[in-house]
């Protein structure tokens, strides 16, 4: 049930790309207007996922649950029925925050049904794994529809996976809250949310070379996150605990998170580039050769809760981060159809167990009773991480390209993913190495 509203996050953010050209030529949206489409979703759910942790610790995890996933069900009704470019930003806008909602939310049920670490940590091994499962059949189902239908049929992929969980959530999932948690913090939420979005739009116009508008939106936002963070820090009960986060070990999971997802995101493109304008192939046969990382994905989901069984969970994300560099590496290094395919297969076989035990090891840092912010912090590193990668290290491939060709900007991207997992996996073995010598 909670692997759910995970497919329905996943699925939205592969399925619009597919219709982006349609969407174009019907609503013939200004080029502000077609960002605003294609990443207003991402800027809402990295910007509102604080606030949406804080919220359902307060009124009730599956109560948020519940009426984030209705709200996404009706805003991606509205999206597949606009009529306009505004009124597609707009549901797109509903569906980022309704989004952000979900994350947080199944993140803390897992931690308040799975009390025993061992059933928790294969909990989060599925949890995980659904991204990936979204990923492969949101393309694929979307695909299919737009053969058939209409752009905006896409959006309406999401409502039965809706109406499924809000059939049966009420019956299967508990509910969990704060009984402690007081009155939710509008000002500190507000000021999360504008500050989060501002340093994610920075980081988008800045990889599209806008450096100006870039500047001015990341001191905006880091100026609103430094009012937040003082704020936070005098009120009795805070919005964000930092106690938790004092502990080297929680910070360092939630480093190698968002290295890992700066590494991933900043390379997807350019693969899918990479195998149509490199490798020669169509955009159907490109997106065909990804399914065997997907695959091994999930094959690999089980890795993590069997490995903490003999290993501490930061030695396993350690290994597992330096499989993931090998991956890149390999990318880097053999190149062609070959190279991406089996490089991709390592990289996702280490990227399962890094990124559940990563999880893991944040939410269970703190009481239960606050595990929806825990999520929600660990789910904005994860954003502000991928956000990052995209724009660094596509700025990184323009740059290579403009120098010499395409396949070198390609090795320097995939290669500089491989320089980002071994930092990573050096940051782990470091903050080991404190932890031995304190005992």
């Amino acid at each position: 049930m909670l692997v759910l509203p995970c497919l329905l996050v996943a699925m939205d953010a592969h399925v619009l790309n597919l219709a982006v050209p349609r969407i174009a030529a019907d609503l013939r949206p200004s080029s502000t207007q077609l960002l605003w489409i294609v990443d207003g979703y991402v800027f809402f759910v990295a910007g509102a996922l604080l606030a949406m942790g804080a919220l359902g610790d307060r009124i009730g995890r599956r109560r948020l649950l519940l009426i984030g996933v209705a709200a996404f069900a009706v805003a991606s009704t509205a999206a597949a029925f606009a009529g306009s470019a505004t009124e597609l930003i707009v549901a797109r806008m509903v569906m980022g925050l309704a989004g952000a909602s979900l994350m947080p939310s199944t993140l803390a049920l897992i931690r308040g049904m799975f009390t025993d670490a061992r059933r928790r940590t294969v909990a989060l091994g599925v949890w995980a794994a659904s991204f990936s499962i979204g990923g492969l059949v949101g393309p694929l189902a979307g695909g299919a529809v737009l053969e058939h239908l209409w752009w905006g049929a896409i959006f309406l992929l999401a409502v039965p996976v809706a109406g499924l969980v809000l059939a049966l959530g009420p019956v299967l999932l508990p509910e969990f809250r704060d009984p402690a948690a007081g009155r939710f913090d509008l000002l500190g939420a507000a000021q999360s949310l504008v500050a989060l979005l501002a340093i994610v739009f920075a980081i988008k116009r800045a990889a599209v070379g806008d450096f100006a508008e870039a500047g001015v939106a990341f001191l905006v936002g880091v100026g609103l996150g430094f009012f937040f963070v003082r704020r936070q820090r005098r009120l009795a009960r805070p919005m964000v605990d930092p106690a938790p986060f004092r502990d080297r070990g929680v910070r360092v999971a939630l480093l190698s998170t968002a290295l890992t997802f700066f590494a991933l995101y900043g390379t997807e493109v350019a693969i899918a580039q990479y195998l149509q304008w490199g490798v020669g192939l169509s955009p159907l046969q490109a997106g065909m050769w990804t399914v065997p990382s997907v695959l091994a994905y999930l094959a690999a989901a089980g890795i993590g809760p069997a490995a903490v069984r003999r290993f501490a969970p930061l030695r396993v994300i350690m290994v597992a981060l330096l499989v993931v560099a090998a991956g890149y590496a390999l990318i880097a290094a053999a190149g062609g159809l070959f190279g991406v395919v089996a490089g991709g297969i390592v990289v996702s076989i280490g990227l399962a167990p890094a990124y559940a035990l990563g999880t893991d090891v944040v939410v269970t840092s703190v009481d239960a009773k606050h595990a929806g912010v825990a999520g929600a912090v660990t789910e904005t590193g994860a954003e502000l991480g991928g956000a990052l990668g995209m724009a660094l290290l596509g700025s990184l491939g323009v740059a290579v390209s403009r120098l010499s060709s395409y396949g070198q900007s390609f090795e320097a991207i995939t290669a500089a993913a491989s320089l980002t997992m071994i930092v990573a996996a050096a940051a782990v073995l470091i903050t080991r190495r404190r932890a031995a010598r304190m005992t």
